[in-house]
C-alpha cells in the first residue's frame, strides 16, 4: 500500500485519511513548518511540532492545533505518526509513517549545516523517503556557516568604520533570526525592518537567544551609520530604505552561488547561506536513511532522481506547490 500519494489538496495519506503541507484547506493537516508554501491557513485540524507552535501563531494567528514533542507518537486510523528533526527553521519536522510493516518519511524542508536557532537534522531510517531538492544540483555546496557569519561580521565592521550602514537583505522567518544570533552585536546597533518583529517575538518566546533589535525610529542619525539593518528582499524598493543615508547592500541566500545573482539583485556583497541542504547534503540525508525508494518534491527535481536512478535506487518525483519562496 501507498502510505502517501499525491491528490489535488496535497501529499495525502489514504490509510490515516490526512494530509502533509497540503496547499488547499483540508480536514486534517500535518504541517513540516511554518514557511507559507508548506503551512496555509483554512484547514479544520493542524498536528505541529510543540517547536514550531508560537511561530504558526505569530504568522497565522490561532489555529486549531494539536502539538506534539519531537519523537512522541500519535496514532490516527491505525497509521502512526511521529514528527522528527528537520534542521531547517524553528520547530521543522519530518513527518514519520509507519503502518502496515511500512516506514514512509517525509522531509519538508531540511538542511544539514549547523544552525544555533533550531534543533539539528536528525535521519530517520525508512522504506520510501519523500524529500526536497531546491538545490538539487553537484554546483551547489555551501561554505562552513561559522565562516560565512565572520565574513558578514567583517563586511559590517569595514563598513562601520567608514561611516557606511549596512543593508543586509534576508527573509524574515528562518534566515533572519539565524543571522542575528550570528552577528557581533558590539559593531553597532542592529536595525530590523518590521516584519521581522512578530517572528523575533516568537523565536525569543521559544527560549533562542537574539541580540536586540531597534526600529529605524529608534537610532540616531549618527548610530544609523554603523547600524546594521536587516530586511526582506522585498523592501528593496520601498520608501523605508530612503533613511539610511550612504548604505552598502548584500544578500544572504544559497542563490548567491550562483554566478550572476549578485547582480541580478544590484547588490554590493552576496553571502552563500542557505536553510536548505546542498548537493552534498541531499545525498547525505538520503543515504542516512537507508531507503530504497525516493521520492522527489519540488526544486531540482530532475538532476537528484537521475543520480539516484543511478545509483540503483528507485527514483520518481511528486509534482507539488513548494517552492524557494523563502530562501
Amino acid at each position: 500500500m501507498e502510505l502517501v500519494v499525491r491528490r489535488p489538496e496535497g501529499l495525502y495519506c489514504p490509510p490515516g485519511d490526512f494530509y502533509i503541507d497540503p496547499w488547499l484547506a483540508v480536514p486534517r493537516a500535518v504541517i513540516t513548518h511554518a514557511h507559507a508554501d508548506h503551512a496555509r491557513a483554512g484547514h479544520a485540524h493542524y498536528l505541529v511540532s510543540a517547536q514550531s507552535e508560537n511561530v504558526l501563531r505569530a504568522r497565522f494567528g490561532n489555529l486549531p492545533m494539536q502539538t506534539l514533542a519531537y519523537g512522541e507518537i500519535v496514532t490516527q486510523n491505525g497509521v502512526c505518526i511521529s514528527l522528527h528533526p528537520a534542521g531547517h527553521v524553528l520547530g521543522s519536522a519530518q513527518v514519520r509513517l509507519a503502518y502496515g510493516g511500512q516506514v514512509w518519511v517525509v522531509s519538508g524542508d531540511y538542511k544539514l549545516a549547523a544552525d544555533p536557532t533550531c534543533t539539528a537534522f536528525e535521519p530517520v531510517v525508512c522504506d520510501t523517503f519523500i524529500t526536497e531538492s531546491t538545490f538539487g544540483l553537484p554546483i551547489y555546496r555551501w561554505p562552513e556557516s561559522h565562516d560565512v557569519m565572520q565574513s558578514i561580521n567583517q563586511w559590517w565592521a569595514n563598513n562601520a568604520s567608514q561611516g557606511r550602514s549596512s543593508l543586509l537583505y534576508a527573509y524574515a522567518f528562518g534566515k533572519g533570526q539565524r543571522l542575528l544570533a550570528g552577528l557581533e552585536h558590539s559593531i553597532g546597533p542592529i536595525i530590523t525592518h518590521g516584519s521581522f518583529d512578530a517572528l523575533n517575538a516568537a523565536y525569543r518566546h521559544s527560549g533562542v537567544a537574539l541580540p536586540e533589535t531597534q526600529r529605524v525610529t529608534d537610532v540616531s542619525a549618527i548610530d544609523k551609520k554603523r547600524a546594521l539593518i536587516l530586511a526582506p528582499p522585498s523592501a528593496a524598493s520601498i520608501p523605508w530604505m530612503k533613511r539610511f543615508g550612504e548604505v552598502s547592500h548584500a544578500m544572504v541566500s544559497g542563490w548567491m552561488q550562483v554566478r550572476g545573482a549578485r547582480r541580478r539583485r544590484a547588490v554590493d556583497r552576496g553571502f552563500v547561506l542557505s536553510d536548505h541542504a546542498d548537493w552534498p547534503g541531499l545525498l547525505s540525508a538520503i543515504q542516512a536513511t537507508g531507503a530504497e525508494r525516493i521520492i522527489v518534491t519540488h526544486g531540482n527535481t530532475a538532476a537528484l532522481i537521475r543520480w539516484l536512478k543511478e545509483s540503483g535506487r528507485i527514483a520518481q518525483s511528486f509534482e507539488t506547490e513548494y517552492g524557494e519562496i523563502e530562501e
